[in-house]
């Protein structure tokens, strides 16, 4: 077992005068770890213990904050072969052991030396002249590898030119940390007001902790360098009431072209952890319902009858982040749950969907379901080839009927949205389009209480 050239100091958590983490959308940490050491003058080796697993040892920044410190950092290593019982059998393959074995009558113990020949997929000893497999006895080591560590740590061979107490930090990037934004809104009775409140989940699986440490967010994508594998050292709208605006219990501020977002307080990070803290929180935002068959534009090119079977109104809710909107604010991706008490008064989940990083003054969109009292019948009543023999000369005319049925105690507003190809042209329609982009027309509808409303429309396209 070989031993340092240069006396090695170690350094704890209790060494820790502070420790400020920044975490990324992607699996990212800039750890920041801050702690009051006496370092010898001269060469020597420091063991900077209790670092993350994940770091990534090539961004490591060691630096001291003294005034009129001279340090430099002339080697550094990542030792992270932990101390377990399998990694000592491996680091004494070729090297003695003692074997205590117990009489199974007296109970006395004796020991024999015994030379580790292998480790691989079981232990393989010599003890004296002959060989043996397993372990026959407790197994005592009389020393621990000097490239074994009972905890993550770098150790790094500095030379002071300062005698004394400094102030010393270790700036790194790590994986195993991340977070996640979660929402979770309550609609009210009549589905146009939300209140609203943001979550950050954070997940620490970095193979340490992080206590009482300065916490931010950074939100947005933040561009990275793919790592060779061989070199990746990781473990594997009604009157509103008064308006509320909105507020966010962290400080949030851009930074570069992201958002970086402050807990106020400071929080720990417990390894294999996972907690929640507040974002933001909203109220009365109010929000539009939206009832939407959508179309496809497969079915304008060949004769194809009846189009599908009830087809179902897709559920959406818009709302506006705006600060006229009792929101404004920056919103990290994540996902949004939607609850909205039933008639006795209990939360019941109404559905889900995830959102991008979506800036200020930017439509937030959700899909919740499909309805189950809205439906369609879609039927191709007409369809014949015009011309065709060659790109732009195919013609097609197609005629379809939309029967959409309301089966609720009260009418309901729906949109139809149909995807046309090409060069196209409405020839009859019983209700009046709208062209939202050069390959879409919508069609605005209302249903009358359990009964039914009836589209039909011909159109020409040219491709």
């Amino acid at each position: 077992m070989s031993a340092s050239p240069h006396e090695e100091f170690r350094s704890t958590l209790e060494d820790q005068i502070s420790v400020a983490v920044t975490i990324y959308n992607e699996n990212l940490a800039l750890v920041k770890d801050r702690r009051r050491l006496h370092l010898p003058q001269g060469a020597s080796d420091l063991a900077f213990r209790d670092v993350s697993a994940r770091i990534r040892p090539e961004t490591a920044l060691f630096r001291s904050l003294s005034p009129g410190a001279a340090l430099q950092v002339l080697e550094q290593n990542f030792d992270f072969d932990l101390l377990t019982p399998e990694k000592m059998l491996e680091k004494f393959v070729g090297h003695r052991v003692g074997l205590i074995k117990t009489h199974p009558t007296t109970g006395e113990e004796s020991e024999e030396s015994a030379e580790v020949l292998s480790a691989a997929q079981g232990v393989v000893l010599r003890l004296g002249e002959r060989i043996e497999t397993g372990i026959p006895g407790r197994m005592v080591f009389r020393e621990v590898p000097a490239s074994l560590r009972d905890r993550p740590t770098l150790v790094m061979q500095l030379e002071n030119a300062f005698e004394g107490p400094q102030e010393l930090e270790l700036a790194y990037l790590t994986g195993g940390l991340s977070w996640q934004a979660d929402y979770v809104g309550e609609l009210s009775a009549d589905d146009r007001l939300l209140d609203l409140t943001g979550w950050v989940t954070l997940r620490n699986t970095s193979g340490t902790r992080y206590r009482e440490a300065h916490l931010q967010l950074v939100a947005g994508a933040v561009n990275q360098v793919p790592e060779d594998e061989e070199a990746d050292l990781a473990f594997d709208a009604l009157p509103a009431p008064p308006m509320a605006a909105a507020s966010s219990p962290m400080r949030e501020e851009t930074l570069f072209e992201y958002h970086l977002y402050t807990l106020p307080r400071p929080t720990t990070l417990a390894d294999n952890q996972s907690k929640q803290v507040a974002l933001l929180r909203a109220q009365a935002i109010p929000v539009r319902k939206e009832l939407l068959f959508d179309g496809s534009h497969a079915y304008y090119r060949h004769p194809r009858g009846a189009i599908g079977v009830k087809l179902k109104a897709g559920v959406f809710v818009e709302l506006e982040n705006r600060t006229e909107s009792n929101l404004g604010l920056p919103l990290p991706k994540g996902v949004v749950r939607l609850y909205k008490n039933d008639l006795a008064g209990n939360a019941q989940f109404v559905g889900e969907d995830r959102i991008d990083h979506t800036p200020k003054n930017e439509t937030v969109r959700l899909k919740l379901g499909e309805a189950f009292d809205v439906t369609a019948d879609k039927t191709q009543t007409d369809f014949k080839k015009i011309s065709g023999m060659g790109p732009w000369q195919y013609q097609f005319e197609s005629a379809y009927r939309i029967e959409i049925k309301n089966a609720k105690p009260e009418p309901v507003e729906v949109k139809v949205r149909e995807p046309i190809p090409g060069d196209w042209n409405l020839l009859e329609q019983s209700h009046p389009a709208v062209k939202e982009s050069a390959d879409t027309a919508a069609w605005a509808l209302s249903i009358p209480a359990e009964d039914q409303t009836t589209l039909t429309y011909r159109v020409r396209v040219r491709f």
